[in-house]
């Protein structure tokens, strides 16, 4: 077992944070690498990429938002209690060079999978502008430790609630005006995702998207984490789960996961029906 030995609820209870006891992995993973959990053998593999990992500790920490069936049945997991299954690190950790200006673009619980990405590029010597954004103030996550982790903090919500009022792309714009920036980095839904790319592309420059797929075993296997880049069929799980921002056909992957998020909600509403006449 796996056990939690910290949890704590953010975004008005929707999004959980759970710090894992998971030694061996906490001394291998590098940023942008994620684990596949299962909660128990009545639950489904879940990646989920690691918002911060502490060697020294032995522990990493894993951001969710609650779904579907799966992601419950982590929300019910309490400290003390822990994951019957965490597999990791997988995928290919980001890579980290000084380039200059960078600027970081995180979204909804993609802040979570940009924190450390962040954190390691001010470390290696970049200067860091991070943008972040949320519906409103209340389902933002992480901004203190996105400040600490960046050069210069940009907070946006839609609703104008809390910092700019209205898209992370409003704010990325004007960044990227002012010039020199030779790499920008995306971590969110995959419109917000789609509609960075569109942007630095406008204005050339480099540009990493982490796509999360659904998959099944992580090893390339399955095929089920298939995405489409630059014209070719990849596996998010062994060729990423970065890639080109570019050359990522996003129409494609919204498809597949919009059949995926129906199939998820299908399972969850079966799963309450089934607690609930317990």
């Amino acid at each position: 077992m796996f056990t939690i030995v910290k949890r704590e609820e953010m975004s008005q209870g929707t999004v959980i944070l759970n710090e894992i006891e998971a030694p061996l992995i906490a001394r291998k993973a590098k940023p942008g690498q994620f684990v596949i959990l299962k909660a128990n053998e009545d639950g489904e593999r879940i990646p989920l990429t690691m918002a911060d990992t502490n060697p020294e500790k032995g522990t990493i920490t894993i951001i969710y938002m609650v779904v579907g069936k799966s992601t419950a049945l982590f929300r019910d997991l309490k400290v003390g209690e822990g994951y019957q299954d965490v597999i990791g690190p997988l995928g290919k950790p980001t890579h980290l060079e000084k380039v200059g200006k960078v600027v970081c673009v995180g979204g909804g619980t993609g802040v979570a999978v940009l924190h450390p990405i962040t954190r390691g590029l001010k470390e290696v010597g970049n200067h860091v502008t991070c943008i972040i954004g949320a519906r409103n103030k209340g389902l933002l996550i992480l901004e203190e430790q996105m400040k600490a982790a960046s050069h210069e903090l940009k907070v946006c919500t839609d609703d104008g609630s809390y910092g700019h009022h209205g898209f992370v792309t409003e704010v990325l714009r004007e960044v990227l005006k002012a010039g020199d920036i030779k790499l920008a980095v995306a971590i969110g839904p995959v419109p917000m995702m789609k509609a960075v790319s569109a942007i630095t592309k406008e204005f050339n420059v480099e540009t990493l998207v982490s796509l999360n797929p659904i998959m099944v075993d992580g090893t390339g296997m399955c095929g089920g984490c298939r995405v489409t880049v630059g014209g070719e069929t990849k596996f998010a799980c062994v060729d990423g789960p970065e890639f080109d921002g570019h050359k990522v056909d996003y129409d494609e992957l919204i498809l597949r996961l919009r059949a995926y998020q129906e199939d998820e909600r299908s399972s969850h509403n079966h799963y309450c029906n089934l607690r609930d006449a317990k």
